[in-house]
């Protein structure tokens, strides 16, 4: 299995600030490497999982906390109007569950609301936000995330 989540996962002590921008015992947060929204974000589950259903309850329980948390972070840093949160885990390389946290901005055009923002996503390198952009919107973020949330469920 080519899982492009699960490297990045066992990766964790070495990935950049974009790519580790918080974690707890279940989920890590990244900025989407491909996309032209500044703030697009990404939760993805520590454990190998492809469908929500197969989600442990302590791991379902700190979902809802993280996209709660991860929106107002959003907020604060970025301004945002809102946030979508989409999950679809269907592409190639890509079927580890991730839940894509995307701030809505107040002056987003009318034709990349709700769906139409996925045309930020998979742009072309010279379109994305860069590495150093992500790096420092990590750090902004981190500064609204920090500490954890208390994890008191099983593991």
């Amino acid at each position: 299995m080519d899982c492009y989540t699960c490297r990045h996962n066992r990766a964790a002590g070495t990935l950049p600030p974009r790519e580790l921008i918080v974690a707890d015992r279940h989920w890590r947060v990244a900025h989407a490497f491909d996309s032209a929204l500044p703030g697009w974000l990404v939760l993805v589950p520590l454990r190998h999982v492809e469908a929500i259903a197969d989600l442990t309850d302590a791991e379902a329980a700190g979902l809802g906390v993280w996209q709660v948390r991860l929106s107002r972070a959003l907020r604060a840093v970025t301004g945002c109007a809102k946030t979508y949160l989409v999950q679809f885990a269907e592409r190639e390389g890509f079927a580890h569950v991730h839940f894509h946290v995307v701030p809505r901005m107040p002056d987003l055009p009318a034709d990349r609301r709700g769906p139409g923002v996925f045309g930020y996503l998979g742009t072309p390198d010279n379109d994305r936000v860069a590495p150093p952009a992500q790096d420092a919107l990590a750090a902004a973020l981190r500064t609204h995330l920090t500490p954890a949330p208390v994890d008191d469920g099983p593991a």
